[in-house]
């Protein structure tokens, strides 16, 4: 007959363990049980060394091998249990001794006077070239301004920072008429008409202001100078002075030795 359906579930069939054994190193026991199992061993070796009458003798161990048997307990005997690590201690560093022959080093603020260093030449003719340049040192001078310069000469500077370039009449078109601007005087000609497509003409409105005109950028008045005798009405406040460039070495010396006496400077001194 089939076997009858039940609706109880089935046991899972168990998965097959395997079994390890742990030998842990242990203690050897002491008591009154440690002397009976110690006297076990005896007996049992007693009985084994004699043999039976059907039994054949066993072959005798090797020496190496009884040898290694009580090495294997006195190790088993001193092996203890595992312990916690316990912290190393870092060895103490002992100073160095000094070789023979050379000194110990003097400790730091306490150096001989002989030991430190000396500076060098070098080192020496540079500060002295340094403070030289120092003193001789002389601000350039600057003119008595008004208020209303001042503002012109700052007027001028925008003016001039969006000034655009000025190009000669098809410039484009022949190479060997150059940048340089010439004004455009054809009968026919747009540029001179101020057609709108063409490029920018000089006209009066790209002028800068009437009181900055003429002026250096640092403010002189400049006044061109041939001798020395020229330096005599010149006004140090507000003028300055420029050697023309006809002069000569010689008299270019006077010249300048001449403006330093009467306090003038020099636009174009040509020591830089």
């Amino acid at each position: 007959m089939a076997e009858e359906e039940t609706d109880e579930p089935k046991e899972p069939t168990p998965k097959p363990v395997r079994k390890v054994k742990k030998t842990l190193l242990e203690e050897p026991p002491s008591g009154p049980a440690a002397e009976q199992a110690a006297s076990k061993p005896a007996a049992e070796s007693a009985t084994e060394g004699k043999p039976s009458a059907g039994a054949k003798p066993a072959a005798k161990p090797s020496a190496k091998k009884v040898a290694a048997k009580p090495a294997e307990t006195k190790l088993k005997a001193k092996v203890p249990g595992p312990k916690a690590p316990a912290p190393e201690e870092e060895p103490e560093k002992k100073p160095k001794a000094a070789p023979k022959g050379k000194e110990k080093p003097s400790p730091k603020g306490k150096e001989k006077p002989a030991e430190r260093k000396k500076p060098g030449k070098k080192g020496e003719k540079k500060e002295e070239e340094e403070e030289a340049e120092e003193e001789e040192h002389e601000a350039r001078k600057k003119p008595e301004l008004t208020d209303a310069i001042r503002l012109s000469l700052r007027l001028r500077r925008e003016i001039a920072r969006r000034r655009p370039t000025f190009y000669r009449q098809e410039w484009f078109r022949h190479p060997r008429l150059g940048l340089k601007w010439r004004k455009p005087q054809g009968g026919q000609s747009k540029l001179r008409r101020h057609m709108g497509w063409r490029i920018n003409v000089v006209s009066i409105g790209f002028r800068g202001p009437k009181t900055a005109r003429g002026l250096h950028p640092s403010g002189f008045r400049e006044v061109v100078v041939h001798t020395a005798a020229e330096l005599k009405g010149v006004d140090s406040k507000v003028c300055a002075v420029r050697i023309a460039g006809g002069v000569g070495g010689r008299k270019r010396e006077h010249i300048l030795e001449a403006a330093e006496e009467l306090g003038l400077r020099v636009l174009n001194r040509g020591e830089e």
